[in-house]
This record gives C-alpha cells, sequence and structure tokens, in this order.
C-alpha cells in the first residue's frame, strides 16, 4: 500500500509502473502529447542515465534535443525570445564668436560664483566640475593655448614696433625688398625683438606680481584711450568722413605706390599729359602707345576708403567674399570689362590677396583677439572677491569689445581685404579712422598687446601651478614649487621656454590656428561643466550669478565644438588627440582625487538610469553573459582560502559583466563588525591583485549557512543581480568535522536551483592555472548529457578568450544509448555547433545498458548500511571511527564474493553472470551523522528492509527504519552480512551510472587541461546529502581540474545573429 502511494506521489503524471515496480520518469521532449511521454520515457528506465533521472523534465537528454536544435525547430526559450522580440519591433532623430564668447562668459560667471575659486581659474573650475582626468586634459592644452597667446601678442607688439612706431630700428632692413625676401626678413626681426620683449617681460613677472599690476594700469589707460578715439572716430564719420582714398581700375585696387594721381591722364594749361598710372601699364608716355588690354577697356575711379556708418557700407560688408591667393582684390557692385581668355598681366600693379581666404581661416584668425576673456581668472587666486570679480569684469569686457566690431560698418571691403594696405600707402586703418590722432591707434595697441603678453605669462605658469600642486600629473610635480611668497619661479621658466617656441615660429597665421583649438576645447569645457552641474541639480550648486540656463550652455558648447571643425578639422583632431592623451595619461597614473564632480554625479545617474531598464524585464539570450558571484571562505585572520576561484573567475569573465565576491562572517553585526571590515578589505586586495572587475561583499550571520544563503539572495542591486554562483568543492568532506561544510555545500546547490541560478562548481580549485600561467596546447573537454540551457557550449567558449586557455582546443562528447542512432547525432551536433559559430571536435561516446557489476553493489551497499549505522547509533567520533572500520573490514570481505545470490529484479539472470571482483583499494567510505531514509518503491516491500535514498522527500516521515522493525538486527548491526537483494535499486542504479560516466570519461579526457560536466540535480530530501556527495566523487574521481555546471534553467546561447 505504502509503495503504491509512494508511486503516485513521485510520478509527475499521476499514474503508476506497471511490471516492475519502479516509477517512470517524466518526459524530456518539448511538446509532446502524454501518449509520445509514456513511449518515449521507456528508454530512460535503464541504469546509465539514472544520475540524471530527476531533472529530465526540465534537463532533457542530449540525444533527444540535437535533432531539433541542428533543424532550427522546436528550440527553447533563446528562439522564443528571439522572435518575440522581433515581433515587439515590428510593431514598435550675426558672427558666432562674440555669441559662444559671451555664452561661455555667462557659464563661467555661474562656475566661479559656486563658491571660492583658488588659483587656477579655469583649470579650477573644469577639474572641480568634470573631475581630474578631464581638469588635467583641457588644463593642460589651455595652458599651452595662454602660453603660445603670449607669444603671439609679443610677436604683435614687435610688428607694430617695427612697421609703425621704429621702421628704422629694423636690424634686417626691410625697404627695397618685395615679396618672400620682405616677410622672411620681417619675420627674421620680430625673433630677435621678440626674444628680447620676452626676456624683459619674463623678469618683470619674476620679480613679482605687483610690477605686473602696476604696468597694467597703464596698459589699460591707452586701451581705454584707444576704444574712445575708435568711437569718436566713428561718430565722426557720420558727420564728415575722413579723407582716406583708393584708387581702382575698373572694380580691382591699384597699388598706391603704383600711381602719383588717380588718373590715366591729366590736363595741364590746356595740355593732356600721361601720369605715373599710364606709364605702368604702357610701353611709353605718349597717348598713343600700346597699353594694356584691359587699361584701355576700364576706367580710374577714386572711392573713399571710410565712407562712414551712413553710406550703407555695412549692408555691402554683411556678405562673404572669399578669395585665392593672387586673385585681384575687387570692389562688387563696379563695372568691370575683361576678357576671360586673355592672359592676365601686369598683375604686380595690383592689390593682390597673399592667402587663400575662406571662413574657417579667418575664425582661426581672428578668434585669438577674443580669448582674453580667461585673463581674469587665471588670476583668480590674485583676485580680492573672484566670485564678484570675475562675472563683472569678464562681461563687461566681452560687450566692449563687440562694440569696437561697428568699426567694419564703416569701412570699405576693399581696404579691408587689402592685409598691408598697399593701396593707401601702409596707413593704419583704425588709426585713420580714430579721432584725433592715428597715433592714438597705433600706442593703444602697442601697449594693448604688450600688457595682453605680459598678463599670459602671468596667468600661463599660475595655472601650471595650480595643476602641478594637485599631483594629478607626476611628472610636472617639480614645477608646482616656487618662491617663499608662492611665486612660480619654475613654472614660468618653462613658460618662457615655451613661449620662446611660438616666437622663433614668428608666423601668426601658423600660430593661430592651434592657439584657437586650445581655447575652444577650454570654453566648451566650460560651457559643458556649467550645464552638467544645472542638469544634475547637485545640492551643492548655488552660484550667485543667476542669469545662466543649461540650454545657453550647451548651445555655447556646441558652438565651440563646431567651431573647432570648422575652423581647422586637423588641428582640432589634433587638440584632441593631445587632450586625450593627457586624459589616458592622468587616468593610467591612477588620480585618485575626489572633488565631488559632475561626471561622478553623471556615473550615479546613468547607474540609476540603467538599473531602472534592466528592473524592464531579463536580457536577452544574445545579451545573457554569466553575472558571477564568487562564494568564498575565509580563515581566522580573515584571509580568502580559495583564491583561484578569483583567478578562475577573472578568465572566465575578462572583466565584462558583473563580478561579486561575497563571504560570510559568523557572530553579530555589533560584535564582528570590524572583522568584517577586515574581510572586506582582503577580499578587495585579492580582486585588485587577480584584477577582477567587480564588488566585494560581506555579511554577517549568526551561521555561516544562512549568512551564504543571504548573500544569494540579495547579492546585487535591481536588475544588476548575478545569475551564475560559483562555488568550490568542500575539500575533506569525508572527515567528521568537515561535514558541515558539505551540508552547507548541498544547501547552496538547492538554492540556485530554486532560485534558477546557473551554478558552477570547480573541483581540486588548487590545481587551477594563475592568471599568470599559459597553457601552449591541451583540450578544454566538454560532456554534454543533459541539456543545460548552453551553458556547457557558451563556457569554454568565454574561457578560450583569455590569454590562459586561449591555446586550448575545445572538444565536446555528448553520451549516444542502445537506441540512438550515434552517427546521426554527430551529425547534427556539428551542424548545431556551426550554427553557433563555435569550432569544436565532436565525439558520440556508445554507451550500452550493461550489468551492474559487483563492485557497484558492494560500493552501493557500504553506502546505504553506513547511513543506517550513523543514523541509529548517534555515536561520539572515536566511536564512529571505530565502527566504520570495522564495516570497512566487514564490506571488504564481501566484496571477495564472486557469485552473488540473484537479484529480484528484472535482471536478476543476467547480473549474476557478470559480476567481477575488484580491488580493494578502489573501495571508498563516507561517513556522516545523516540519517538513512524510509522504504523506497523502487525496493522490494517488506517489513523489515526499508534501506536509504535521496529522492523520497513525501515518504521521508511515513517509513520504518531498519532497527525499529528488527530488533535483533539492531543487537548485532556491525556483524550483519546484508544481501544484495535488499539495495535501494534507486541508489544503485545512479551509483553505476556514476560508474560507467566516470570510466568513460577518464578514458577520454585523462589528458585534458579541463573537463566540464553536467552536474546531477540535488537531492530532494536532507537525509541523501552523504549519497548525493558519494556519487559525485564517483563520477569525478581520476580527473585533475573539473568543472560541474547546472543550467540557470532557461538559454544563455543561440543560434541567431
Amino acid at each position: 500500500m505504502l509503495n503504491n502511494m509512494t508511486d503516485c506521489e513521485e510520478g509527475e503524471g499521476g499514474s503508476n509502473s506497471q511490471g516492475d515496480g519502479n516509477p517512470k520518469e517524466s518526459s524530456p521532449f518539448i511538446n509532446s502529447s502524454a501518449a509520445s511521454d509514456a513511449e518515449k520515457s521507456q528508454q530512460y528506465d535503464g541504469k546509465n542515465m539514472a544520475l540524471f533521472e530527476e531533472e529530465m523534465d526540465t534537463s532533457p537528454m542530449v540525444s533527444s534535443l540535437l535533432s531539433s536544435l541542428a533543424n532550427y525547430s522546436n528550440l527553447p526559450t533563446g528562439s522564443k525570445e528571439h522572435e518575440e522580440a522581433e515581433n515587439n519591433e515590428e510593431g514598435a532623430r550675426p558672427s558666432k564668436k562674440p555669441v559662444k564668447t559671451m555664452l561661455t562668459a555667462i557659464s563661467m560667471s555661474a562656475i566661479a560664483t559656486n563658491g571660492v575659486v583658488p588659483a587656477g581659474g579655469s583649470y579650477y573650475m573644469i577639474s572641480r566640475s568634470l573631475g581630474p582626468e578631464f581638469g588635467g586634459a583641457v588644463g593642460i592644452c589651455f595652458y599651452l593655448g595662454t602660453t603660445f597667446a603670449g607669444a603671439m601678442y609679443i610677436l604683435g607688439c614687435i610688428e607694430i614696433l617695427l612697421i609703425y612706431i621704429i621702421p628704422q630700428a629694423a636690424i634686417f632692413k626691410i625697404e627695397g625688398l618685395e615679396g618672400p625676401e620682405a616677410e622672411e626678413a620681417l619675420l627674421n626681426n620680430m625673433r630677435v625683438y621678440g626674444t628680447i620683449v620676452l626676456s624683459l617681460m619674463a623678469l618683470v613677472v619674476f620679480v613679482g606680481v605687483k610690477y605686473v599690476n602696476k604696468l597694467a594700469l597703464v596698459f589699460l589707460a591707452c586701451v581705454i584711450l584707444s576704444i574712445l578715439a575708435v568711437y569718436a572716430g566713428v561718430i565722426k564719420t557720420a558727420l564728415e568722413p575722413p579723407v582716406f582714398p583708393v584708387c581702382l581700375l575698373g572694380n580691382r585696387t591699384l597699388l598706391s605706390k603704383g600711381y602719383d594721381v588717380c588718373a590715366k591722364v591729366v590736363e595741364i594749361d590746356n595740355e593732356t599729359v600721361t601720369t605715373k598710372l599710364w606709364r605702368s601699364f604702357c610701353d611709353s608716355e605718349y597717348l598713343n602707345a600700346t597699353c594694356d588690354e584691359y587699361f584701355t577697356n576700364n576706367n580710374v575711379t577714386e572711392i573713399q576708403g571710410i565712407p562712414g556708418v551712413t553710406s550703407g557700407i555695412l549692408a555691402e560688408n554683411l556678405f562673404g567674399n572669399y578669395l585665392e591667393k593672387g586673385m585681384f582684390v575687387e570692389k562688387r557692385g563696379l563695372p568691370s570689362d575683361s576678357d576671360p581668355d586673355s592672359p592676365t598681366t601686369s598683375t604686380n600693379r595690383y592689390v593682390l590677396a597673399d592667402i587663400t581666404s575662406f571662413f574657417t581661416l579667418l575664425v582661426g584668425i581672428y578668434f585669438p583677439s577674443v580669448t582674453g576673456i580667461m585673463a581674469g581668472s587665471n588670476r583668480s587666486g590674485d583676485l580680492r572677491d573672484a566670485q564678484k570679480s570675475i562675472p563683472i569684469g569678464t562681461i563687461a569686457a566681452i560687450t566692449t569689445t563687440s562694440t569696437v566690431l561697428l568699426f567694419g560698418a564703416c569701412i570699405e571691403g576693399v581696404v579691408l581685404r587689402d592685409k598691408f594696405g598697399e593701396g593707401v600707402n601702409g596707413n593704419l586703418v583704425i588709426g585713420t579712422l580714430a579721432w584725433p590722432s592715428p597715433w592714438v591707434i597705433v600706442f593703444g595697441s602697442f601697449f594693448s598687446t604688450c600688457g595682453a603678453g605680459l598678463q599670459s605669462l602671468t596667468g600661463a605658469p599660475r595655472l601650471l601651478q595650480a595643476i602641478s600642486r594637485d599631483g594629478i600629473i607626476p611628472f610636472l610635480r617639480v614645477f608646482g614649487h616656487g618662491k617663499a611668497n608662492g611665486e612660480p619661479t619654475w613654472a614660468l621658466l618653462l613658460t618662457a621656454s615655451i613661449c620662446e617656441i611660438g616666437i622663433i615660429i614668428a608666423s601668426l597665421d601658423a600660430v593661430a590656428p592651434i592657439l584657437s583649438m586650445f581655447f575652444l576645447m577650454c570654453y566648451m569645457f566650460v560651457n559643458l561643466a556649467c550645464a552638467l552641474q544645472t542638469l544634475l541639480r547637485t545640492p551643492n550648486w548655488r552660484p550667485r550669478f543667476k542669469f545662466y540656463h543649461w540650454a545657453l550652455s550647451f548651445l555655447g558648447m556646441s558652438l565651440c565644438l563646431s567651431l573647432m571643425f570648422i575652423c581647422s578639422w586637423y588641428y582640432a583632431i589634433v587638440a584632441m588627440g593631445i587632450a586625450t592623451c593627457i586624459y589616458k595619461y592622468i587616468e593610467f597614473c591612477g588620480a585618485e582625487k575626489e572633488w565631488g564632480d559632475g561626471i561622478r554625479g553623471i556615473s550615479l545617474s546613468a547607474a540609476r538610469f540603467a538599473l531602472m531598464r534592466l528592473e524592464e524585464g531579463p536580457p536577452h539570450t544574445k545579451n545573457w553573459r554569466p553575472q558571477i558571484l564568487v562564494l568564498v571562505s575565509v580563515d581566522a585572520e580573515q584571509n580568502v582560502e580559495q583564491p583561484r576561484l578569483l583567478s578562475l573567475s577573472n578568465q572566465l569573465k575578462a572583466g565584462k559583466g558583473l563580478t561579486i565576491v561575497g563571504t560570510s562572517v559568523q557572530g553579530t553585526f555589533l560584535d564582528n563588525y570590524a572583522e568584517a571590515q577586515r574581510a572586506d578589505q582582503s577580499l578587495r586586495k585579492l580582486m585588485e591583485t587577480e584584477k577582477v572587475k567587480g564588488f566585494s561583499q560581506v555579511v554577517i550571520s549568526s551561521n555561516l549557512r544562512d549568512g551564504t544563503s543571504h548573500l544569494i539572495q540579495v547579492g546585487g542591486l535591481g536588475g544588476l543581480k548575478h545569475n551564475t554562483v560559483m562555488v568550490s568543492w568542500p575539500r575533506n568532506w569525508k572527515q567528521p568535522e568537515y561535514h558541515q561544510q558539505f551540508r552547507n555545500f548541498i544547501e547552496v546547490v538547492r538554492e540556485t536551483t530554486v532560485a534558477s541560478m546557473a551554478l558552477l562548481v570547480p573541483k581540486n580549485i588548487s590545481s587551477y592555472p594563475s592568471n599568470g600561467e599559459r597553457f601552449t596546447e591541451g583540450h578544454i573537454d566538454v560532456w554534454w548529457i543533459v541539456h543545460d540551457g548552453g551553458m556547457l557550449m557558451l563556457l569554454p567558449f568565454l574561457l578560450r578568450q583569455h590569454k590562459v586557455w586561449r591555446k586550448c582546443k575545445m572538444r565536446i562528447f555528448t553520451v549516444a544509448q542502445m537506441d540512438d542512432n550515434s552517427i546521426q547525432m554527430k551529425k547534427d551536433l556539428i551542424t548545431f555547433l556551426y550554427h553557433l559559430r563555435i569550432n569544436a571536435e565532436v565525439e558520440v561516446v556508445e554507451m550500452h545498458d550493461s550489468d551492474i557489476s559487483a563492485y557497484t553493489y558492494e560500493k552501493t551497499l557500504v553506502m546505504e548500511q553506513r547511513s543506517q549505522i550513523l543514523k541509529q547509533m548517534h555515536l561520539t567520533k572515536n566511536e564512529r571511527e571505530r565502527e566504520i572500520q570495522s564495516i570497512t573490514d566487514s564490506s571488504r570481505g564481501s566484496i571477495r564474493r564472486k557469485n552473488p545470490p540473484a537479484l529480484r529484479s528484472q535482471h536478476s539472470a543476467e547480473e549474476g553472470a557478470s559480476l567481477v571482483e575488484q580491488p580493494e583499494d578502489e573501495v571508498q567510505l563516507i561517513y556522516s551523522k545523516n540519517a538513512s531514509v524510509p522504504t523506497s518503491p523502487t525496493s522490494p516491500a517488506g517489513p523489515g528492509e526499508g534501506v536509504a535514498t535521496w529522492t523520497d522527500n513525501k515518504s521521508a516521515g511515513k517509513g520504518q527504519s531498519l532497527l525499529s522493525a528488527n530488533t535483533e538486527a539492531g543487537k548485532d548491526l556491525f556483524n550483519m552480512k546484508p544481501e544484495w537483494e535488499n539495495l535501494n535499486q534507486t541508489d544503485l542504479r545512479r551509483m553505476h551510472t556514476a560508474m560507467r560516466l566516470n570510466e568513460v570519461i577518464t578514458k577520454k579526457s585523462k589528458e585534458a587541461k579541463l573537463v566540464l560536466l553536467n552536474m546531477p540535480g540535488p537531492p530532494k530530501n536532507r537525509v541523501g546529502n552523504e549519497n548525493y556527495m558519494e556519487f559525485l566523487e564517483v563520477l569525478t574521481e581520476g580527473l585533475n581540474r573539473v568543472l560541474l555546471v547546472r543550467g540557470g534553467g532557461r538559454e544563455v546561447i543561440t543560434i541567431y545573429s
């Protein structure tokens, strides 16, 4: 009666088995009917796969699944997810320069007023907003830009001096030279005088910043007078435009040195006389001379170079008129009669474009003139109230400078395009515009460039000193030192040296574009910092300057980035490349600075957003990767006992995905918190040594079992949780003092099964390779016995991505039963691997049903009677060891019997003839405190024949124990000689499976570097724990490195792209 009831409970179909008294397993086939289940399940009643029989409904045999996998049909979860995902997809982007500068000033004002800004200015603001990497990269680029800008200002100062103030001071004479020779002589003069001026300026800065401040007042006064003179001149042009003639032939501008009078002929005493201009274009001074065709066909016109703001010249100058090098500087709107087919002659009589001009070039040349907005911020450490001074000074400076652009509204385009003033006798255009005298502008420009150069030499060293003192770039730390009063002596020396390089280059046009890139990059990141802080809404973002908005900052950032590539895409790439190299260098050196920067805030926001997205559902099969929780144990000194677990985890992950290394400390939180902290530090140190990228987690619990359970349950955060647990095989589990260790291990197996997590159990973990080892050859063998969702396929592929296993080849073995077509199985498996894009050798191992050997009987007998004895006797440790020794002696005598009684099973006739004798040293005994299990339905029913099993949890409380049913057996327990026919048939078949599989695996994979093997499911009740461990021990006996794998109940690999 008990047997029948148990049958009904175990058989998931609810039907009793007939004939042999053994229950049928559930069908492993997908989408099969009940009738076909009953037919197909017949093949699993054999002994070869009994170790995996309980999970056949969720993990079918490979042989039953290969055909459908290879032919795309009847696929498990992976294909369904793929199709659903596809279906869901079917059901289911004025001038800019003043504007940009003003936007940057607004952003900078907001940052500058959000707390104290010490020395460093823009670098300080960017680094504290975007982190040390961005701050250091942009700060160095801005430093270089400021330094080269100083060189450019000094060159401009020398150019004004030699051309407009004291031309006689030129060492290399320019008079009489033309073209490249004159330009080269000018550049040589600029190099000599530039070096002298640089030395004087550096000396002034070295003496002290107070002298720079005093000189700055003089320079400021000159600049203000110049600006006022320009404003006065612009107003005067509306009332009385100045006399500033420009001579045109047709619409072409003539060189002023080529004529004395802007006319072909003049009337003198009623006589027509040719002019110097006539003689320039004709072969003689007579009226019948042969002249240039263009000269003959066009009239000479004289226009005013400064017609005034009321002339309407502004409308004409609004639109671009870019020229190529060597083209004539022409005035639009004037008639010109020229034959396009005739060759151009007398080109040396016209004003020609010296370079090819285009918008980006002009921006690059003009932009450095508005880079002074950072001058105040660079000296933030010297300002009395930087929060107040920087916004007011910067915005006022930009507003004032921008209004000076009005002078372009009253000057002719041909004059503006005449770079060297060749058509106006070399006169300074803005000087002619100014009132009352051009010398106001000349001296104002001279002192302005001197002051700008001095400010660059003052601000750049302080910027470098601030970077050096932060210690984010190790080799620059020497430049953080200075004089006793803090003056950056070494930084000034380096700045002057770099500035000298710019002076030796000498050509302003060559220096200007790279300066623009550095400044634009700095401005871009200032805008980004302001926008980032505003959007993140960090509690500390409370600027006093209220006239800002994140949209304006983003607009300024976009304009800066656009102008970088508009001006010169290759210079932009070079500047970004330099910044990237500095960024990676700072990152590599490990700038461990915590400044509460916005990048950390972005990371937190992005992490929160990503975690919320992960909550929407599990990852698709294509995105699945093992997110591993590594369970380790620590010793009394809180050191990890299995460090190679982390090595294996690193080799398996290769730095990708989530890795959590967890351990538990026994005790209470109040008493053992310091101990847990030491354990956490030990984990972090080992993770750093093994280069495991992940997190450590330590829990404190009253016992280690609960602590491990807590880690499995609550590890991770939200959707970023582990899906795989890695735990080491318990060492020395057979010894009594380690009994609790293997019980905890089996509980981990159970919990991962319930939680649908994958499980990895490396055996002999100490023999696994470290990250520094390399296998030059060998195999990774996969024994694919039951389908586990593809874990056995995925793991060796991931391992072979690591350099330790890269040269190992992959072999896949699968097991064919008696009724399977092994040839077809191999073809199907090869096809399946081809679709998975996995290269591996394939072999199908045939395991026919065979008789159970005498050794298997005796091994099972010893295992079962040990469980009964230890349950009933409750012996102490020493007594248990003595009694087990007596069992060992008794069992060894039993093994020598060659002809045991025939079994009352369906194999009785065949098995009696096939029993063989096994050597004594193959007997392995396991002892434990666990109890025996009540009568199994697979055993012959009898009043005293209840024996142990690890599958029947429902009848565990209903059975009868051996000793309670038979008092005499209890009295003479250790002298009894059990009969083989009393053995539990389920345990016997599982032991047979373990031994047969071990025999085949050992034969094929003895020399393999790693063997991956399906791990059988855990016992459903806890009274069979020792048997389960014994089965796994027998299954993996004789193998060096074994990785037991259990799938998580879902597909982890797919054939789809």
